[in-house]
């Protein structure tokens, strides 16, 4: 039996993406099944799927697996590849996921993810420049220790996907991250990412909330989306 995935808005989701990029970028087959945030609050109609009414959720057969992270950890029950084969970078990957699963909180408040903008944002907090520099030393450190071009060595893993939606934030607002652009560049360039991007760029549709989010994260200077 096929996995079944259901995802949001590739514009706006980036606890869909992690996943989604994770299966894709490691072959491992699933059905993408595709739930559009089509309210300010999605959770009565997300709640048919998913129990805690949010998505990311995996559908294997009678079993449901919600959460980004769950999702990581049930496939690499099944999987291999999802977390490095060597101590050292499989140590540092599930740390860092771990981070990123609970952390970055001023990052994801004040630059929501939208793809296919670009923003100036306002002018940077303490907290959310502190949150930058974290990025940029776990980035350096990542490929500076294990040789890159991925964050734990030369293999994509899971830690690829879990910060992959930094990087097109890094993009769209001009963070700067120091040697850890070469880990955006690479992977913005990955096929899936590619694929990702293609597909929240056609997205005709606009949900209000998150553009209002958008909008208080600083100024609009190009919008690549398409439009109705």
């Amino acid at each position: 039996m096929t996995y079944q995935l259901i995802t949001a808005n590739r514009n706006y989701s980036s606890w869909s993406l992690r996943p989604w990029l994770l299966m894709k970028a490691l072959a491992i087959p699933f059905d993408d099944r595709f739930e559009p945030f089509l309210e300010a609050v999605n959770y009565a109609q997300f709640r048919k799927f998913s129990p805690t009414g949010q998505v990311p959720a995996l559908i294997d057969g009678p079993t449901t697996i919600w959460d980004s992270l769950a999702i990581a950890l049930y496939l690499a029950d099944r999987h291999a590849g999802i977390w490095p084969e060597a101590p050292g970078p499989r140590a540092f990957a599930q740390a860092a996921v771990a981070e990123m699963h609970s952390g970055f909180a001023t990052l994801r408040n004040a630059c929501t993810m939208n793809i296919a903008v670009r923003v100036k944002p306002r002018a940077m907090s303490p907290a959310l420049a502190k949150d930058v520099d974290r990025l940029r030393e776990l980035f350096e450190t990542g490929l500076a220790r294990f040789g890159g071009p991925w964050l734990a060595g030369e293999r994509f893993s899971v830690v690829d996907a879990f910060y992959a939606p930094v990087a097109y934030r890094i993009r769209t607002y001009g963070m700067a991250v120091g040697g850890g652009q070469a880990w955006v560049d690479h992977v913005l360039a990955h096929p899936a990412m590619r694929a990702w991007e293609a597909a929240a760029l056609a997205e005709t549709w606009r949900e209000a909330a998150h553009e209002a989010e958008l909008a208080a994260c600083g100024e609009i200077i190009a919008d690549f989306r398409a439009t109705a």
